[in-house]
C-alpha cells in the first residue's frame, strides 16, 4: 500500500491492483472495552439493582441503587437517560466502545473563547469585549 495526501488533505490509498480508496482522518478516542450497548441493556433490564453502575465502575452508586431498589425505580429511569445520551461513561474516564457506524455523540462544551450569538450581534464572554461596544 502507498499512502499519500490529496489536494484537499484527503488521504488516498492506492493498492497494487490500481484501485483507490479515500479515507478521512478521525480523532482518536480513548476506549478500554466498556461497550455502550451492554451498559444500556444493563440499565434497562437490571438498572434497579445497580448492575449498570457496577459495570461502568461506579461501585458506591451501584451499591446504593441495589439497596434502595434503584432509588425506587426513579434512579433507573434517570440512568437510562444518562447512559443513552452518553452523559455518564465509564468511571476510568474513557469513552464507550462503539462501532464506527454506531451512535457516537460528540460532546459540545463551552470555554472562555466561546462566542454567543444574540440576534445579529456577537458577544464574547469576556467583559472587556463588552466594554468596547
Amino acid at each position: 500500500d502507498v499512502w499519500c495526501i490529496g489536494e484537499d488533505q484527503t488521504e488516498i490509498t492506492q493498492w497494487s491492483g490500481g484501485h483507490e480508496a479515500f479515507t478521512k482522518e478521525e480523532p482518536c478516542r480513548y476506549v478500554t472495552g466498556y461497550d455502550y450497548r451492554t451498559a444500556l441493556v444493563l440499565s434497562v433490564f437490571l438498572g434497579m439493582f445497580g448492575a449498570d453502575r457496577f459495570y461502568l465502575g461506579y461501585y458506591a452508586i451501584g451499591l446504593l441503587k441495589f439497596c434502595t431498589f434503584g432509588f425506587f425505580l426513579l434512579g433507573q429511569l434517570v440512568d437510562i437517560i444518562l447512559i443513552a445520551t452518553q452523559t455518564v461513561g465509564p468511571a476510568d474516564g474513557s469513552d464507550y466502545f462503539i462501532g464506527y457506524y454506531g451512535p457516537i455523540l460528540n460532546r459540545v462544551h463551552m470555554e472562555n473563547h466561546t462566542f454567543f450569538q444574540y440576534g445579529t450581534y456577537y458577544f464574547k464572554s469576556d467583559s472587556s469585549f463588552r466594554d468596547e461596544m
